[in-house]
């Protein structure tokens, strides 16, 4: 599977084109037998530097290589996947200071997620 849809590569690369702002991630990727999660907002020009919120063990807003996820050797001859059912719902600011409050990009999903549901009036 790729690790961007036409759309969301279309998206991404035009949020590049207006840097600065605070966008809603397009995508999240991690990586299914261990550590790492990132949420993708921009994409350069180059259609390699994505900006974003990275977590390798410690979040951090910056850029990464969608060529280097791409090429990571995972063990099990696994690779880095595209979260099919993400929608980023806030902008990357929320979801960077829910990450460092609760340590992962992980947590920080599932705490605006319910956060979400319960303004729409949905069950947790």
């Amino acid at each position: 599977m790729p690790l961007l849809t036409p759309d969301q590569r279309d998206q991404l690369l035009a949020n590049g084109r207006q840097p600065g702002g605070d966008h809603v991630p397009v995508v999240k990727f991690f990586n299914p037998v261990g550590i790492g999660t990132w949420l993708a907002t921009e994409l350069d020009a180059d259609n390699d530097t994505c900006f974003g919120l990275a977590d390798l063990g410690f979040p951090e807003l910056g850029s990464f290589s969608l060529e280097e996820l791409a090429t990571l050797e995972l063990p099990f001859s696994m690779n880095i996947e595209r979260d099919v059912f993400f929608t980023g719902t806030f902008p990357i600011s929320a979801y960077a200071e829910a990450a460092h409050e609760t340590g992962s990009i992980t947590a920080a999903i599932r705490i605006l997620s319910n956060a979400a549901r319960a303004k729409r009036g949905e069950g947790a």
